[in-house]
């Protein structure tokens, strides 16, 4: 687990959940700057509060909500008391979404979240017990538990995601901006060559861009560099390849902007993804041991030196696993 201090993160994926993302995290300090995903964002608060902009408004979540965000909008976060934050969360596909819409709920369309921050804490049990699952090598469970976390999620909070509205004159110039600098990622032009290239103003494209996209394109720009950044990590080129391939100066560049956006540096991110291949070549922990220990606790108990916390406990933090030891966030 990357962090040093009061500060400690892991974001990694399971290969029995291979369209999820995993993440546990303690944060006092740390900002998240202005972002977006390609997933789904499901975050169970343990303790602490987060404070989060998402939809023109802050919005706090507390023990016992969850801090949902739909794929592709613009959100930030930060503490929202002295103490920090403490969460799990996962980051289900957009097409994994829609596979459990269509089969446990009577949404249709594409799913999405109705509001931000829901109050509920057995969701908020049930994600711990996931990321739980995971780390003990449960597929059985750990799919089991997403599938039934997901469809809760859906019938209290979800609906069909809203259509894009009629492209406007200034939303089809910011699309061209956006496809200029998706092409051009490594050496973008200044806001206002893009913008004569357009055959418009710099601010007239600038007040576009942040209409439509909820970001400036500097801004949208270091958040695509840091997607594409993770998928060059996912395939096995070093973070100073990555970090020159997307256009950073150099890898201090990447680690700054890359552990702002996704919450560990880039050696801690692709470490775990390295530990996934490594799973996906050799069983890890049989689910048959997670099940016996289950079972023993049950009927004696007794708590295990392996996991001392039963696993009812929606907030397994404490559970003395090796994963929740700080590492240095060297990337």
């Amino acid at each position: 687990m990357a962090g040093s201090g009061q500060e400690r993160a892991r974001h990694w994926q399971y290969a029995e959940l291979p369209d999820v993302d995993l993440f546990r995290a303690r944060f006092v300090e740390k900002v998240f700057v202005r972002h977006t995903h390609e997933n789904f964002v499901i975050a169970a608060i343990a303790d602490g509060v987060e404070v989060f902009h998402h939809g023109g408004a802050d919005q706090y979540a507390g023990p016992g909500t969850l801090a949902l965000v739909n794929p592709d909008t613009t959100h930030t976060g930060r503490a929202g008391v002295p103490e920090g934050w403490r969460y799990g969360a996962v980051y289900p596909s957009p097409g994994l979404m829609a596979e459990i819409a269509a089969e446990t709920t009577t949404i249709r369309g594409t799913p999405g979240f109705t509001r931000p921050v829901l109050d509920d804490p057995y969701s908020v049990s049930l994600v711990h017990e996931v990321l739980r699952a995971a780390e003990e090598g449960n597929g059985l469970a750990a799919d089991t538990l997403l599938r039934v976390a997901v469809t809760r999620l859906l019938r209290l909070n979800g609906g069909p995601l809203p259509q894009r509205a009629v492209l406007t004159a200034g939303s089809r110039v910011a699309a061209r901006a956006r496809a200029v600098l998706e092409e051009r990622m490594a050496e973008p032009p200044t806001l206002e060559r893009l913008a004569t290239g357009l055959g418009t103003s710099p601010f007239a494209l600038l007040r576009a861009f942040r209409d439509t996209y909820g970001m400036p394109p500097h801004t949208w720009l270091t958040d695509a560099r840091v997607r594409r950044a993770r998928r060059l990590l996912d395939t096995g080129s070093a973070p100073a390849e990555a970090a020159v391939a997307v256009g950073f100066t150099d890898q201090p560049h990447l680690n700054r902007h890359f552990t702002r956006i996704v919450g560990v540096p880039p050696g801690a991110y692709q470490r775990e993804r390295k530990n996934v291949q490594d799973a996906q070549r050799g069983p890890s922990l049989l689910s048959g041991v997670w099940q016996n220990r289950q079972l023993t606790q049950r009927h004696t108990g007794k708590k295990t030196a392996e996991n001392p916390t039963p696993s009812s406990s929606g907030t397994p933090w404490e559970s003395g696993s090796p994963s929740d030891c700080p590492v240095s966030p060297s990337g």
